[in-house]
Parts: C-alpha cells; sequence; structure tokens
C-alpha cells in the first residue's frame, strides 16, 4: 500500500516539475520578448498603425530656349473629411453653412451636402472624400470655408496632394519632351528630354507620416511632413516653340495630304547643333496623327538618294572625280551582276557631269562614278564614309539612338552589289534622320561637324547648375575644296536640278531630295510599291543658319511619292516661315527686297483699311495678322484656328456686323 502511495506521489512531483519548468521557460520567455525583443515587436505594431509615405517632389520645370514652359509639375489636391475628430458643438455651429460653401463650389444643393456630412458623422467615417484633383486656388478657397478653416484636429479637414507633368504644348514635341516612369519594382521607363535628364529634374522625395484608420484607410497625423521634398532642377532646353509649332503643322499638313505612314521633321541651328525643333508623328487607325514614336531619333532605314552627298564627297576627297567629270547615263539604265539600276528620267540623260548627274539626282550616273572607281578596292570608299562618322552613333542623351551600319567588306551582307548599291544609298547601309542631318549640318558648317544638342543649361532659380556647350564631332570632315564644290551641287538641286519646284528668287535654299524604295522585300510589293520621301538642306545658302530634314514614310503612292513634291514642300514652308515669323534681320539682308506676294498682301489690306465701314470685309487671302488687325480696328471678337493665311471667315463679305458678334477665320 505505502509502495502505492510512493509511485503516485512521485508522479505528482513528476509532474510538479514539469509544470514549473513549462511556466519557468514563459516567463523566460516572455522576459525576453518584453526586454529583447520588445522594440522589435512594437515596431511591427507601429508600423501597422503608422507608417511614413512618400511625398514625390516636384520635378523641375522644362522650358524652351526663350522661357516658355514646355513641361512643369501641377500641385493637385483632394479633400477629405475626418467627422469623428470634430467636437459636437464645433460640427453642429458648422455643418450648416460649410454645408453651403461646398454647394455653391462644386454643386448639389446644401441640403444634399449637410445630409452627406451628418451621415459620416452618424457611421463614424474618418475618411470621407469632399473633392478630387483640386487646383491651389480651389484648394485655398476649400480650406478656408466653415468648420475646415479649424484646421485637421478641431475642424476635420484632410488635405491630400499630388504633382502632376503637364505640358502646355500639348502633343506638339510630345515625344521630345517625353517621361519618365517607374513602376512597382522600381524600373525606370525613361523617354526624351524628362527621361534623359531625369536626375536632376526628378529632386528629392519627402516623407509624411499617416495613422491607419478603419477599412485600410490611411490618415494624416498632422499637417507638416517628416521630411521637406525638395524640389528638381529647371532644364533650359534647345527647343524654340515657334520654330517647333511651325515644323509640327507644316509636317502635319502634309501628312494628312498624303495619307502617310509617318513622318519626321528635325531644324538645326547650324553653328551650334541646337535642335531648334523635332516633330515626329505616326497615323493613328482612326487617320489622325500623333507624336507616336520618335522616329528622327530611333528609326535607322536605307536613306536612298540624300545618301549620294556622303558617296561624292568621298570620291571627291579621294580625287577620282570632280564636278566636271563627265559620266555616260547612257538610257537610262544599267546592269550589274544581272540587277538593274534605273533612273526615273525615262531614256536617261545622256553624258553629263558628275555635278549634274547629282543635281537630277542619276542613279546611273552616280552609280558608275563610284563603281568604276572604287570596284577593285571598295575598302577604299567604306573607309571614306568610316573616316566622316557615317558608321557611329551621335551618343545623343536622349535614349533609344538608331545605330547606323555601313556594310564593310567581309561582313556576311558584303555582295558584289554592295558597292555600287551603296553609291545611291542602299545595300543595307542603316542611318536615322538625324544622323543624316548631322552630315549635312557639317556641310553648311564649312565641314565643322557638331553634336546635335537639346539641353543648354540646367538652373536652380537664376543659379545655373551645369551648362552644355556645344562639341565638335570633327573640325573637319572633309577639305574646303570639298565643301564648297557640294555646296555649290546643292544649291544647284534647288535651282535646277531635282527640287527646281522649291526655288525662290528671294530666298537662297540648298539641298538634296531623296525618294527611297522600302519594303521592297515584301511579296507583294511591285503591286503597291511602298516609299520613303525626304529633303535635307540647309538656309540660307550665303551664310547657313539653319539646317533641316523631311522624311515622310509611304505616302499614298497615287497621290505622290517623290522627295521634291512631298516633303520637300515642308521643309520649303519651314525655312521661309522661320525668317518671316521670326526674322533675323540684321543677319539677314535679302529678307528686304521687294516681295511681290507681300506688296500684294499690303495692297490688299490698304485698300480694305482704307474704305472698313460697318460691314464684314473680305479677309480670304489676308495673313493672319492683317486680317486681325482689321477686325480689331472694327471693334469686333474673333477667333483663330490654324496657320498661315485666311482660307475660311464665318461672316460672308459684305454682311452687316452685329453687336457682340464673334469672327471665326480659318487659316491654312
Amino acid at each position: 500500500m505505502a509502495t502505492t502511495e510512493k509511485k503516485i506521489l512521485y508522479r505528482i512531483y513528476f509532474v510538479a516539475a514539469c509544470m514549473f519548468l513549462f511556466a519557468t521557460a514563459v516567463g523566460v520567455k516572455l522576459l525576453n520578448i518584453q526586454i529583447v525583443e520588445g522594440e522589435k515587436y512594437q515596431k511591427i505594431a507601429e508600423e501597422r498603425t503608422y507608417r511614413n509615405f512618400v511625398i514625390p517632389a516636384n520635378r523641375g520645370n522644362l522650358y524652351d530656349t526663350n522661357g516658355n514652359l514646355l513641361a512643369t509639375s501641377i500641385p493637385k489636391y483632394d479633400i477629405r473629411f475626418d467627422a469623428v475628430t470634430v467636437s459636437d458643438k464645433h460640427f453642429q455651429e458648422n455643418v450648416g453653412p460649410l454645408a453651403e460653401e461646398l454647394s455653391r463650389m462644386f454643386g448639389q444643393s446644401s441640403s444634399h451636402w449637410a445630409q452627406k456630412l451628418r451621415t459620416a458623422r452618424a457611421n463614424k467615417h474618418r475618411y470621407l472624400l469632399i473633392a478630387r484633383n483640386l487646383g491651389y486656388s480651389q484648394y485655398i478657397r476649400v480650406k478656408n470655408f466653415p468648420m475646415f478653416k479649424l484646421g485637421s484636429n478641431r475642424g476635420g479637414i484632410i488635405v491630400e496632394q499630388r504633382t502632376v507633368r503637364e505640358h502646355p504644348l500639348g502633343s506638339m514635341a510630345e515625344r521630345t519632351v517625353g517621361y519618365e516612369r517607374q513602376d512597382d519594382s522600381g524600373y525606370y521607363t525613361r523617354v526624351g528630354l524628362e527621361g534623359a535628364f531625369g536626375p536632376y529634374l526628378r529632386g528629392k522625395e519627402g516623407k509624411r507620416l499617416k495613422q491607419r484608420i478603419a477599412k485600410g484607410q490611411w490618415k494624416p497625423i498632422s499637417d507638416n511632413n517628416e521630411v521637406e521634398p525638395k524640389d528638381g532642377y529647371d532644364l533650359i532646353s534647345t527647343i524654340d516653340v515657334k520654330i517647333q509649332d511651325i515644323a509640327h503643322h507644316a509636317l502635319l499638313k502634309q501628312l494628312e495630304k498624303y495619307e502617310a505612314d509617318h513622318g519626321s521633321v528635325v531644324v538645326m541651328e547650324t553653328a551650334t547643333g541646337e535642335i531648334k525643333a523635332i516633330s515626329n508623328l505616326g497615323r493613328t487607325s482612326q487617320g489622325t496623327y500623333f507624336e507616336k514614336l520618335n522616329y528622327a531619333v530611333g528609326e535607322s532605314h536605307e536613306p536612298g538618294s540624300t545618301f549620294k552627298l556622303m558617296a561624292m564627297v568621298v570620291a571627291l576627297e579621294d580625287k577620282v572625280i570632280d564636278t566636271s567629270t563627265v559620266v555616260d547615263t547612257e538610257n537610262g539604265q544599267i546592269t550589274i551582276y544581272r540587277r538593274r539600276v534605273r533612273d526615273s528620267k525615262h531614256g536617261g540623260y545622256g553624258k553629263i557631269s558628275a555635278g549634274k548627274a547629282f543635281e537630277v539626282s542619276s542613279n546611273v550616273g552616280i552609280v558608275k562614278l563610284i563603281y568604276e572607281n572604287y570596284k577593285d578596292q571598295p575598302q577604299k570608299f567604306v573607309d571614306g564614309l568610316k573616316e566622316m562618322h557615317l558608321d557611329e552613333g551621335l551618343d545623343l542623351a536622349i535614349k533609344g539612338e538608331g545605330t547606323p551600319y555601313i556594310p564593310t567588306p567581309g561582313d556576311k551582307t558584303w555582295s558584289g552589289l554592295s558597292l555600287p548599291w551603296m553609291a545611291y544609298g542602299y545595300g543595307s547601309i542603316q542611318i536615322t534622320p538625324l544622323q543624316t542631318l548631322t552630315f549635312y549640318n557639317a556641310i553648311a558648317n564649312g565641314g565643322e561637324m557638331v553634336k546635335p544638342r537639346f539641353i543648354k543649361e540646367v538652373k536652380e532659380w537664376d543659379k545655373t547648375i551645369e551648362k552644355f556647350e556645344k562639341k565638335v564631332i570633327d573640325p573637319s570632315i572633309c577639305s574646303p575644296e570639298t565643301v564648297a564644290k557640294v555646296t555649290e551641287m546643292l544649291k544647284n538641286v534647288v535651282e535646277r536640278g531635282t527640287g527646281k519646284s522649291l526655288y525662290e528668287p528671294n530666298f537662297s535654299m540648298a539641298g538634296k531630295t531623296g525618294t527611297a524604295q522600302t519594303e521592297y522585300w515584301k511579296e507583294g510589293w511591285a503591286q503597291n510599291p511602298q516609299y520613303i520621301s525626304s529633303f535635307v538642306g540647309f538656309f540660307p545658302v550665303e551664310n547657313p543658319k539653319y539646317s533641316c530634314i523631311v522624311v515622310i514614310h509611304k505616302p499614298n503612292n497615287k497621290t505622290g511619292y517623290y522627295g521634291a513634291d512631298v516633303s520637300g514642300p515642308v521643309f520649303k514652308r519651314i525655312a521661309q516661315k522661320i525668317f518671316t515669323d521670326t526674322p533675323v534681320l540684321d543677319e539677314f539682308e535679302t529678307l528686304e527686297a521687294t516681295n511681290p506676294a507681300i506688296e500684294k498682301n499690303y495692297e490688299k489690306y490698304y485698300a480694305v483699311a482704307r474704305n472698313l465701314k460697318e460691314v464684314m470685309p473680305d479677309l480670304t487671302g489676308m495673313p493672319a495678322m492683317d486680317a486681325v488687325s482689321l477686325l480689331e480696328n472694327l471693334g469686333v471678337k474673333y477667333e483663330l484656328s490654324g496657320n498661315g493665311e485666311v482660307s475660311q471667315q464665318s461672316v460672308k463679305p459684305g454682311t452687316k456686323i452685329q453687336e457682340d458678334q464673334v469672327i471665326k477665320l480659318k487659316l491654312s
């Protein structure tokens, strides 16, 4: 019996000991949690209740060269209401007046707003949305409404600020201005100037402490930030808004006329390499156009006849030809390795000089000049092209530059056809519009090749942080003699060659037309051939101020596809309007010459102005400036759309003008 009792007692002791050890372990663990790991778990608890939210810094502004805004950050405000934090006294005193103010500003009846506020209080709603996307002046007005003006703690107002990026130019230069976006993984997508110069524009983020409330929502615990955001720097670009507007609308008009797939325009300041305008427009399925891709920077393709200038410069530098060298274009076609090279003129041009072959863009003439002089040493021709940096990218700040390619003997793409095909811009050559323009600009610049530049300086208010100076790629891509010869050839292209339809006796331009076949390797091309039409050159010839390239892809070939017809008029319009709308009179004396068209416009304006009465004059054909002047003298209101001269007016000539009537003028 005693033995049994002892066994039971031992068991009780054992159980008690186990319980003591367990209790000790629990106590040690609790002590460890409280003392050793207490801070850790307290931090976790606080993080679930309080959290620092990032406040994006205001991005710096992007300006054009004259201080006009291209991109800016605009603050937007969301207003919410914490219906719990307001005392009964303040709520009852202010709910009616607040409802009336909200009704005046946002619509709906005051009773609607009063009911909404009372329901939120009854349901203890701490995050009631009042308004979204308010501008600064609207935010200040709301902040001073009854109850809200008591502040966040006594008045229950919750203000959340965001910044949005806006482009005052709208769709113009949208791809060049670009954007910088960051996804949830921290990966940046960078496009255009916004993307290339993001580190300058971005600034430094701030922090704001918020408290977790019902339904997973977060409420700021005070009106102050834990860390104030630091605004980004401002960028001064080389873009000129006036020239950009001219280029954009000239390109758009031609794309619409020829129903083209896409096109691009670049205007560069000759001496500095500053890009004054760049427009890239692509066609939508609805037939409209927008800044789809940066074709001028990123799209490499076979250039066609505009590459003949590069071929001629190499041959002139090597002295294997001169501009007076005679070449026989035969009957307008030759055969090399069973492949034909044809001229656009049926029957050819006969025996002509090398200069003339360039002026009329004779494929046969140029190919024979290059092939006959380099067929035994093609590497020498290729080396000549490479010495002029045609196989090198421009190392642009803007991302996505197309890679140039000059075929070389020994490459997989090289064949017996490569040399003759390269002579007139085919044979797998790849070059972007901006790379082509950079070469032509070097000719305009006396042989000095400069790097295209989009940004002039970085500023913080009036303080310059960094300046971007002119960069010279090559001080002399060829001899002054060659520059003089090809400049004369380019001038003759406009005066009497393929670009003669663009010639104006009072405004000198030099350039080269290009009509390149594209997608000729696709099945069915012969039934519906596709072309790339281009024109590249500079103006004025005597003292080049600007160079410009226009490239239009896949115009409707039933309407037209030659470079002189499709792209040339865009070049001419841009050149003339730059010196009409943004004249540089002290540098361009030929503008002082009498222009019959301008004289005619003035005579019409003077005749109408002298007989101005209370009836609507005939404004059609007048420049916008003259039409506006007449309407202002009449004391009537007006609205303008488009650019150029008046093509339509909403009130017929001779009609009596009514009081407060608005005259709508369409320009084209």
